[in-house]
């Protein structure tokens, strides 16, 4: 059964870092390419990074880059989401899943996106 499962979420203070671990059971990352993406309250679903480890091909987000950096080691079955300079808008809750590739049309379509788990919670607040 594919399942991923998110970790590393905490409360920082603005400038902050922290880095999210998304471990994946029952599915190759050759196969799959890795979103990562957040929701704040009242707000929609948001891509902000993508990666596939079969490609190497990265995606960011306009309102995260050049602050955070994915990484895959498909010898862990493990991802990685590093996140620097953190801002209080960055605050939401953090999944990983499972999608097709990291096109436009897979960042932009949460249907498209498949196996996350419980999420881990990122808080930016002094």
């Amino acid at each position: 059964q594919a399942q991923l499962a998110e970790s590393g979420g905490d409360l920082v203070q603005p400038g902050g870092s922290l880095n999210l671990s998304c471990t994946a059971s029952g599915l190759s990352l050759d196969l799959y390419a890795i979103v990562w993406f957040r929701q704040a309250p009242g707000k929609e679903r948001e891509g902000v990074s993508c990666i596939s480890s079969r490609t190497g091909f990265t995606y960011y987000a306009d309102s995260v880059k050049g602050r955070f950096t994915i990484s895959s080691d498909k010898t862990k079955n493990t991802l990685h989401l590093q996140m620097n300079v953190l801002k209080p808008e960055d605050t939401a809750v953090y999944y990983c899943a499972a999608a097709g590739g990291c096109s436009s049309y897979f960042i932009t379509r949460p249907r498209e996106w498949h196996y996350w788990g419980q999420g881990t919670p990122v808080t930016v607040s002094s």
